[in-house]
């Protein structure tokens, strides 16, 4: 997945500079969070899996988002 797939890193350097590798991208950073909102009702009995591909399809969509 290219940089701009995936938002680029979710926390770059102090220059902001895009080309860093390290760490989480963007597009991770979207996910978890969207998990963690999941993982917080505990009435959701969905399996990890499908959670986990509903995070993303939701950090997907926030990064569709932002290129508007």
């Amino acid at each position: 997945m290219s940089d701009k797939d995936n938002g680029g890193p979710a926390f770059p350097d102090a220059e902001g500079q895009a080309d860093y590798t390290g760490g989480m991208t963007l597009r991770d950073y979207f996910a978890a969070k969207a998990m963690q909102g999941a993982m917080a009702n505990p009435e959701v009995k969905e399996t990890a899996g499908a959670r986990s591909e509903w995070a993303y399809e939701i950090a997907d969509a926030m990064l569709k988002e932002r290129e508007k």
